[in-house]
């Protein structure tokens, strides 16, 4: 009789060899880190090379804007996967996947306020009423804002634990209104941020499946 494995044992545990992966390595979240940080990386060599086109500050902000979303759609990627494979491990990194899809949205959103407005309120606040998808993508960074400030494991328990389930439901309308903020952004060619749509809509309907449905572990074995 095949033994059970509890969906709480903690690490990555690979399907095929049954090893832990995930706990015994030190250096996962820095090597997490330093592939995330490295799209920002490329971008500033490249602003100061010259190699971002002829207009690098639109490029900045809009390459800056697209890692947040990218980040934002990992990070809810992470409770589908795991849920649906077992691979309860990969909770580990989704603070860290929350954190820098944040910290890219306030890059991206400094970008837009010094680049492309010059800290100047009143144009701000016309660019708000003349184009609806900054309003937009103004309203997702203001969801993620409490997000971010109730990421540590204090606040969570000064919180409790269903206020702040409660409270990070946000990501789901932020990361809605960030992929029509994208959509609308684009005047031409709209294949791409209707992929990034598509994506969150898949992922959004895969937490309506039952645990564990695509994993190894969890069909009988056969004698």
């Amino acid at each position: 009789m095949a033994s059970r494995l509890p969906i709480s044992t903690r690490g990555w545990i690979c399907a095929s060899t049954t090893k832990v992966v995930g706990t015994g390595w030190r250096w996962d979240k820095p090597l997490l880190l330093m592939v995330a940080l490295m799209p920002l990386g490329i971008l500033i060599w490249s602003l100061f090379a010259g190699q971002l086109g002829a207009n690098p500050l639109e490029t900045l902000t809009h390459e800056t804007g697209e890692w947040a979303l990218r980040l934002l759609l990992a990070t809810l990627a992470v409770t589908p996967l795991a849920r649906l494979f077992l691979w309860t491990g990969l909770y580990r990194y989704r603070r860290m996947l929350g954190l820098l899809a944040f910290s890219y949205g306030v890059l991206h959103l400094l970008c837009y306020l010094w680049f492309d407005q010059g800290w100047l309120l009143v144009e701000i606040g016309r660019d708000l009423l003349k184009r609806p998808f900054i309003l937009l993508g103004m309203s997702a960074f203001v969801l993620l804002l409490p997000l971010a400030a109730t990421s540590t494991d204090r606040i969570r328990r000064w919180l409790g634990a269903r206020r702040w389930r409660r409270l990070h439901r946000l990501i789901y309308p932020a990361a809605l209104l960030a992929a029509v903020h994208f959509l609308l952004l684009v005047k031409a060619d709209r294949f791409e941020p209707l992929i990034y749509l598509g994506i969150l809509l898949l992922l959004l309907a895969a937490r309506g499946l039952p645990t564990g449905c695509l994993s190894r572990r969890s069909s009988p074995r056969t004698s």
